[in-house]
């Protein structure tokens, strides 16, 4: 159980294990590398401070065709050519690391409701590597769902890219949002999502 989310290796030595075993459960994996994570506030002050990033309010889906297979050649480079012949995923983990989540929950789309064309390319250039994401193109034929208040032994666990082109569900766009229900006063929002490899 992790004490400090702000600890990057007590994430690394005990929270990244946590996920790994999570989502091998969840997804029925051989094998699960969960390879980064990101913390999220919505507390200008301790972004800064802490030097966290902000809650995204954009509808995105953080890897497409392209960027997917290209991430395990990066990260797996030795074993890349034989680990992309057979179906692999990413997948992350997103959760509260305080208290429950009042302010900018996240809200992620029924893949089933998304058409090929809604799928926008976003090329993300960064000082060692270029990589791709998809922004999404509004639709009223999109369906949403969030998860109000979760708190922080809850975590919601979904599918960002998938090799499989079989008909399942490939990509699941998602962002957060200004929810009106949130209370006046509520507390920022703190949050971390973890992002793994996943072979079957």
């Amino acid at each position: 159980m992790v004490r400090d989310f702000l600890d990057p290796d007590e994430l690394k030595s005990v929270y990244y294990p946590e996920v790994a075993a999570l989502i091998a459960k969840m997804s029925g994996a051989k094998r699960v590398h969960v390879f980064d994570h990101t913390l999220r506030s919505g507390d200008e002050g301790e972004r800064e401070a802490k030097l966290l990033r902000e809650p995204v309010l954009s509808a995105h889906n953080d890897y497409t065709d392209w960027s997917g297979p290209n991430r395990v050649r990066e990260l797996l480079p030795d074993e890349a050519d034989e680990l992309l012949k057979k179906r692999f995923a990413i997948i992350q983990a997103w959760r509260a690391i305080n208290q429950p989540i009042q302010s900018n929950p996240l809200a992620i789309a029924d893949a089933s409701s998304i058409a090929p064309e809604d799928l926008l390319i976003a090329e993300r250039r960064y000082p060692h590597r270029v990589g791709q994401t998809y922004r999404l193109k509004h639709s009223p034929a999109h369906r949403w769902f969030y998860f109000p208040e979760m708190r922080r032994d809850e975590a919601l666990v979904f599918k960002v890219y998938d090799s499989e082109k079989d008909g399942r569900a490939r990509f699941t766009p998602h962002t957060s949002f200004d929810d009106p229900s949130t209370p006046p006063g509520a507390p920022p929002r703190q949050s971390i999502e973890a992002r793994a490899l996943v072979f079957f």
